[in-house]
């Protein structure tokens, strides 16, 4: 929730009302509800049961035609928000999506060893907690510098969100294993995409090798054909961040495409 608030937030709040979201089992969020939260458990929660969450949770609070934003593997939740709206009449359907540097499409191979070994058994039991115990400082430093390359991380980032929280068990557990066991659930949403017609913005970076243009956007615009990609040369995985009024007019422009202002 803090990666949003700690600037894009505050860029949108004069002109909108804004909530930011806690992906489920990060934060200080619980684990969507039915996950499996064992020890020895290798499934993480589908990007529809997320979705399902959250839109519970906005429903709850009264949220109503929202313009749904999503970041990294928030954006894939994003998606599976708005497929979700398609078999349910509800005022939290999503009126607009804006994806941020977000998975959208399945992609080829298979993952970084790190998930598929944290995300096994064995790495729930053994390697998450070690570490969770041992990681120094200087490799949540570099996990958050190499996130942002080739921009600089900005002063201030890493004590705002509490980037030490991602490290809990818990929540590298629920992260891995969303990740980890997501591809399925990322073929289904995608077959669903030629249903989609509302207004959908994207924000990417082209050296994005966290979530690549060339595997997410750029295969995802040829079935999406409301759709609207706007590349960033030179920017990585943070486009927000990289260029924050890029990422404001794509919001500005989702909203206005969805008759929203």
């Amino acid at each position: 929730m803090r990666e949003f608030t700690f600037d894009l937030m505050g860029r949108l709040k004069d002109d909108y009302t804004v909530t930011a979201f806690d992906r489920p089992g990060l934060g200080y969020s619980d684990r969507a509800p039915g996950t499996d939260t064992s020890l020895f458990a290798t499934e993480g929660a589908s990007p529809q049961a997320q979705a399902a969450m959250l839109r519970e949770a906005a429903l709850a609070i009264g949220i109503e035609d929202p313009v749904v934003a999503g970041h990294s593997f928030g954006g894939i939740v994003s998606y599976a928000w708005a497929v979700a709206g398609l078999d349910e009449d509800s005022p939290i359907n999503a009126k607009a999506v804006v994806s941020l540097a977000g998975v959208t499409m399945p992609w080829p191979g298979e993952l970084d060893p790190y998930y598929r070994v944290n995300g096994s058994a064995f790495g729930g039991v053994v390697t998450i907690p070690l570490i969770s115990a041992l990681a120094p400082q200087s490799a949540i430093s570099d996990a958050i510098e190499g996130t942002f390359a080739p921009q600089a991380v900005p002063e201030g980032y890493a004590e705002y969100i509490g980037a030490v929280l991602s490290l809990r068990p818990f929540a590298m557990r629920a992260n891995i294993r969303h990740v980890n066991t997501s591809r399925p659930h990322v073929v289904a949403l995608s077959a669903r995409y030629p249903e989609l017609t509302l207004p959908i913005e994207v924000v990417h970076g082209t050296e994005d090798t966290t979530v690549p243009m060339a595997v997410h956007p750029d295969e995802a615009v040829k079935v999406l054909p409301s759709m609207n990609v706007v590349r960033l040369q030179g920017v990585g995985h943070m486009p927000h961040h990289a260029r924050p009024e890029i990422a404001v007019n794509a919001i500005n422009r989702a909203a206005e495409r969805a008759g929203l202002r």
